[in-house]
């Protein structure tokens, strides 16, 4: 973990609440300068702990109207297995986010498509491409909570 003072997790926050801000105005939250602050996020990038500047997009209003968690039990835990699952997953726009996990499953898979056809056809496309013990999908009814932003601490040194 990168240790970062009070004001680097300042602007962290800041840009995670909202990347399009101005320099200026980050600077005035965090009490610094422009040119020190602007330093900082140059510092926070060549790190890594800023990883991107992205637009954040209703799927909904998108056309992507389903959102689906799938299971996945791996076939197989040797490393060609693994290598052709990571080439497969990696293929597949629809997959949002991706994780190895412990527990019941191996990997999680959140996937976003428009409608169950969609789904469907990227049911089989996966299924083609790698071999699976065993895959279950959750489909998300209504989606409560979403955020990218981290819970960083920006009150205590």
């Amino acid at each position: 973990m990168t240790t970062l003072d009070l004001i680097d997790r300042k602007i962290v926050a800041a840009l995670m609440q909202d990347a399009t801000q101005p320099i200026a105005q980050i600077a005035d939250r965090v009490g610094l300068s422009q040119t020190p602050c602007w330093k900082r996020i140059q510092k926070l990038e060549a790190a890594g702990v800023l990883t991107g500047r992205v637009a954040l997009a209703d799927p909904a209003k998108l056309g992507f109207g389903l959102t689906v968690f799938v299971g996945i039990e791996a076939a197989d835990h040797g490393a060609t297995w693994r290598d052709a699952f990571m080439a497969a997953i990696r293929s597949f726009p629809e997959i949002m986010e991706a994780y190895r996990m412990a527990g019941e499953m191996d990997y999680l898979l959140h996937v976003a498509v428009p409608d169950m056809a969609a789904y469907d056809d990227f049911y089989r496309r996966l299924t083609d491409a790698v071999p699976i013990k065993n895959l279950t999908s959750h489909f998300a009814m209504e989606r409560l909570r979403h955020t990218t932003a981290y819970p960083i601490n920006t009150r205590d040194r």
